[in-house]
């Protein structure tokens, strides 16, 4: 009788966590959180994140927000407006990328540049946020969020310059980080603590897919209710799981390769046992390393564009291999 009963109340615990099962967030970005009837998610999201009430009045498309973009890209965007005319870019990015952080500064310059008209005022120059979800090792650091602000500095006073400006008849004093754009950088995998405020919770939803029933944060009560996976036609949760197939394999080839180069160029560096043989051994794993990546690459239907940029190699170099 007591076996029965636990697989019964096993079977029933099972059923429960499959019910409420939520998709990961870069696929909601893709399909479901554009759309009005779902922007309280969003809202909700930027509130907790940005540490302020955010409304957002329209999503706004650029290259890399549409939702035809193939499912096996490694990055996922939405850039959207709020009330107060700010332009919000939250990008997720599955694996690592040579020089990522340069890419998040040419896009924000380019969200500046398309949303002011030739001939404009400076005064029309959009405050940009822009907040990058992390799923691999940008490099060190101890916390999981880190936030880059403009803020000018005295050189001998170390005070920090607040700016005056002419607003209809009145003087307001600015601060530069309210004009500069300010980027925000969550190390998803470094996130190792118990959820208790909102933006905990909300970093754990974006590491381990959980949702606590009795959530108070902006924005996840909403997230239980419209991101549950078995809510989804079979259609969808076919698309959604070949999406996260697609993201497995990725993370497969690179982390396969990578340790393939570095082992073969450790032994071929060990094997010379002189120090430029070591240099040559480290510079030809590396080189292989970079091959290996992008062969498997290419066999997983990747775009050569893409694997340039993840790679470092060469559009030329991709074709010869």
């Amino acid at each position: 009788m007591h076996i029965v009963l636990y697989n019964y109340y096993k079977e029933v615990t099972t059923m429960t966590e499959l019910r409420d099962r939520y998709i990961r967030f870069d696929w909601a970005i893709k399909r479901l959180l554009r759309q009005k009837a779902n922007f309280g998610v969003l809202e909700g999201f930027l509130t907790v994140f940005l540490n302020e009430p955010i409304k957002i009045i329209e999503i706004l498309e650029s290259e890399g927000n549409q939702q035809t973009e193939d499912d096996k890209f490694n990055r996922v965007d939405i850039k959207a407006k709020n009330s107060k005319g700010d332009i919000i870019i939250v990008e997720i990015q599955n694996t690592s990328e040579l020089h990522y952080l340069e890419r998040v500064l040419y896009g924000v310059a380019k969200a500046i540049t398309e949303h002011i008209n030739l001939g404009n005022s400076y005064k029309e120059v959009k405050k940009v946020y822009s907040i990058s979800i992390l799923y691999f090792d940008l490099g060190k650091g101890s916390d999981y969020i880190y936030i880059g602000q403009n803020n000018f500095t005295g050189l001998h006073t170390k005070d920090q310059l607040v700016i005056s400006a002419k607003e209809k008849s009145n003087i307001v004093r600015k601060s530069p980080s309210e004009i500069f754009p300010t980027y925000i950088l969550v190390r998803v995998n470094e996130f190792n603590k118990v959820a208790k405020s909102p933006l905990e919770e909300w970093v754990n939803y974006l590491k381990n897919g959980v949702i606590s029933p009795d959530t108070k944060a902006p924005g996840l009560q909403e997230a239980r209710e419209k991101l549950k996976y078995y809510e989804m036609s079979n259609a969808e949760r076919h698309a959604y799981d070949e999406h996260i197939n697609a993201i497995m394999i990725q993370n497969d080839v690179l982390g396969n390769a990578r340790m393939e180069g570095h082992a073969e160029g450790r032994a071929e560096g060990r094997a010379e046992g002189r120090a430029e043989g070591r240099a040559e051994g480290r510079a030809e794993g590396r080189a292989e390393e970079k091959s290996d990546i992008a062969r498997k690459m290419m066999k997983c239907g990747m775009d050569m564009e893409q694997i340039s940029q993840i790679t470092g190699l060469s559009l030329e170099q991709i074709k010869k291999l």
